[in-house]
């Protein structure tokens, strides 16, 4: 999570799995063969469309920061009937008055399939104008063309929300410090699922894991050496909190096996203690679990990284990442490259 004038913020750990249709097999009832009926199969655009449900529900968190959230309710739902329609940053770090847009029928208006997908993965918005980058194109890049599509498939069928939205007041300093957006030129295909890692860092890459699990220097910058290590720090109506370091370090998560992974995501609980809900479990917990044991097995080839941080005690400052947060008196500064 991060501070001053940083470039870059949550969108909102996880994801991408179509379930496949049931097994048509036979059963076998009171010694007799009978058939089980057999499910329609889905249709081309019925797929897409499911694919492109569990990709903005609950891989890339969509909704999150596209929704108006009750960040009084428990769980942080969004409120009801603003589903798409946009809502403003309510994170203090924020550079300005930060907006997402209404991403519903309601206002997508006259965009192409086309300009739909570039302004997810190029960060440039139906008119041509440059989006924020509390906006993750710069992660949603690596999306596969095949899920981009699935994606705008889903966005374009979500209910039409029609709200009055305030424009983004962002210092010009802000804006002229943005580098231009940067056009895919190239086929961008995913990782097969067999390779259960590879797949699993892609998976991670759109679900946005290491921008809320990396600290970031003053400029919104991920700090070297730090990847996945945690400290990035929100601070908003859910309170402050920090990032936790996701690397199989001593001060990470090296005692997690897969089970104890997939209950935080599904349940945002480790164990008996409950974490907060900015940690997006409420979307998270769709995740199926083939996709989840991926994500697993790909933090697992993470290199550990010392970096000690809490969210139970104290803030307190830290060398290492610049950020106050629980633990942090325990770190020590990043040494200097040889």
């Amino acid at each position: 999570m991060a501070r001053g004038n940083r470039l870059l913020w949550i969108t909102s750990v996880a994801a991408a799995a179509l379930a496949g249709s049931p097994d048509p097999g036979i059963a076998r009832q009171s010694q007799a063969a009978v058939e089980t009926p057999r499910q329609p199969a889905q249709s081309p655009k019925e797929t897409r469309l499911a694919r492109g449900k569990y990709l903005v529900e609950h891989v890339g968190i969509c909704l999150y920061c596209h929704s108006e959230i009750d960040w009084k309710a428990p769980g942080f739902p969004q409120i009801e009937g603003a589903k798409g329609g946009g809502a403003v940053f309510p994170d203090k770090s924020v550079p300005g008055l930060v907006v997402s847009r209404n991403i519903t029928p309601q206002a997508l208006g006259d965009c192409t399939d086309e300009q739909i997908a570039r302004a997810i993965r190029e960060g440039s918005g139906c008119d041509g104008t440059r989006l924020f980058p509390v906006m993750p194109y710069h992660f949603f890049r690596a999306m596969s063309d095949d899920d981009v599509a699935a994606v705008v498939a889903y966005v374009r069928a979500l209910p039409p929300v029609k709200r009055e939205l305030p424009a983004n007041k962002i210092p010009d300093e802000v804006w002229a410090s943005l580098p231009p957006p940067e056009s895919i030129t190239a086929p961008v295909v995913a990782p097969a699922r067999s390779d259960k890692a590879a797949y699993g860092r892609y998976l991670t890459t759109i679900g946005l894991c290491v921008e809320c699990h990396t600290p970031v220097d003053q400029r919104g910058a991920p700090i070297p050496g730090l990847t996945f290590a945690g400290g990035r720090v929100f601070d908003g109506p859910w309170g402050r909190v920090a990032g936790a370091n996701l690397t199989p370090d001593p001060s990470g998560i090296p005692y997690y096996d897969e089970a104890l992974f997939r209950q935080v995501l599904h349940t945002c609980k480790v164990k008996a203690r409950e974490l907060n809900h900015i940690m997006p479990c409420e979307y998270f917990k769709g995740l199926t679990d083939e996709d989840v044991s991926a994500i697993f097995a790909f933090l697992r080839t993470l290199p550990p990284v010392a970096h000690d941080v809490s969210n139970i005690d104290d803030p307190t400052p830290c060398r290492r990442c610049g950020q106050p947060h629980g633990l942090g008196e325990r770190n020590e500064p990043v040494p200097p490259a040889p």
